[in-house]
C-alpha cells in the first residue's frame, strides 16, 4: 500500500494513493495514522483502508510524513566507504575502518524542518562549491523501532565542506532544504524483502542529461534491523522518526548541483522523488 499526504485547502493530511489518486483519510495526517494503528493494535495498512475515502480524487503528494527526527547511516555501501576515503586522502582509510567493523556511521540529519517532497526545492549552501545529491531508501518507524514503510530520499550533503574537515559533518549534513522524502510511504507488508530493489538518480541540467547512476539495495553491507539496533542503543527516538540507510550512488564533483538542476531518484516499487536544486543562504 502506498500512503502519503495531500493539501486540499491548505490542510496536510493523509491520503492512500492508487493509480496516482488519492483516497484522503480526513483528520489524520500520516504520523497520527502510525500512532493509532499501534494504539489500536492494528496492522498500518488496515487502519488506512478502512478510513480512506471511497472516493479518489486527483492531488498531488507533498512530503509523506513530517518526521520528528531523522538520521542518516553512512559507509553502508563500499563506493561511498571508498569514495570518502579518497575525498579526504585518510591513509588509515577512516571510512573503510567504518564500513568493515560492526558499529556503523550514524548522524543526526535534522527534523521536519529541514524536509521537502517531491516537487520541492532541494538546498545548495551558499558556502559550498560542491553539494551533491544522495539517493538512499529511508525507512519510517513506528514506537521501539518498528518498521512502518520505507520511502525515497534524497540525504543532500555540502561534500566539499566535510572534506575541509570531518568535524564538519554537521554543516555539511543539516541546513535548510537538506532532506527530500517521498513521493510515498509503502507499507512494510507491501516491501517484505527491502534488499532486491534498484535505485537509480539522474541530474538534469537545462533539460540535458548530467548524471546518471543505479544501485541495487542487495548490495547494502548492513542489514536494516541492525541499523536499527545501533540508532535504538540508549537513544530512544520518538514515533514517526526517518532513517535514512546510506547512498551507493556517487555523484562526482563534475556533477556538483547548480540552481536550477533537477534531481530524480526512482525505484519502481515506491515512486519517483523529483525535485529542483536552489541556493539558500
Amino acid at each position: 500500500m502506498h500512503l502519503g499526504q495531500i493539501k486540499p485547502n491548505g490542510a496536510v493530511i493523509a491520503a492512500l494513493f492508487e493509480e496516482g489518486l488519492a483516497r484522503p483519510i480526513p483528520g489524520h495526517t500520516l504520523l497520527d495514522l502510525i500512532r493509532r494503528a499501534e494504539a489500536e493494535k492494528l496492522p498500518l495498512h488496515e487502519l488506512a483502508a478502512h478510513l480512506a475515502s471511497r472516493h479518489a480524487e486527483a492531488h498531488p503528494p507533498v512530503l509523506p510524513i513530517h518526521p520528528p527526527e531523522v538520521w542518516g547511516c553512512g559507509c553502508t555501501y563500499e563506493a561511498s566507504a571508498s569514495f570518502r576515503d579518497s575525498e579526504h586522502g585518510t591513509r588509515e582509510g577512516m571510512y573503510a575502518h567504518v564500513y568493515r567493523e560492526a558499529r556503523p556511521e550514524i548522524f543526526f540529519k535534522g527534523t521536519a524542518r529541514v524536509c521537502v517532497g517531491t516537487g520541492q526545492a532541494i538546498g545548495i549552501r551558499a558556502d559550498s562549491h560542491f553539494t551533491a545529491a544522495e539517493p538512499e531508501l529511508a525507512v519510517v518507524l513506528g514506537s521501539r523501532g518498528r518498521i512502518a514503510g520505507y520511502t525515497l530520499a534524497n540525504d543532500v550533503s555540502a561534500w566539499d565542506i566535510e572534506r575541509e574537515n570531518a568535524l564538519y559533518l554537521p554543516q555539511s549534513k543539516i541546513y535548510d532544504g537538506c532532506c527530500a522524502l517521498g513521493p510515498y510511504l509503502v507499507t512494510a507488508e507491501a516491501l517484505p524483502d527491502p534488499y532486491h530493489l534498484e535505485m537509480t538518480c539522474t541530474i538534469t541540467r537545462d533539460g540535458t542529461e548530467l548524471f546518471s547512476g543505479s544501485i541495487s539495495t542487495g548490495r547494502l553491507h548492513r542489514r536494516v534491523d541492525s541499523l536499527i539496533e545501533y540508532l535504538l542503543r540508549a537513544n530512544h527516538v520518538p514515533c514517526g522518526t526517518v532513517m535514512l540507510t546510506g547512498t551507493g550512488i556517487i555523484v562526482p564533483a563534475g556533477a556538483a548541483l547548480a540552481p536550477g538542476d533537477v534531481v530524480t531518484i526512482r525505484i519502481p516499487e515506491i515512486g519517483e522523488l523529483v525535485n529542483t536544486a536552489a541556493v539558500v543562504e
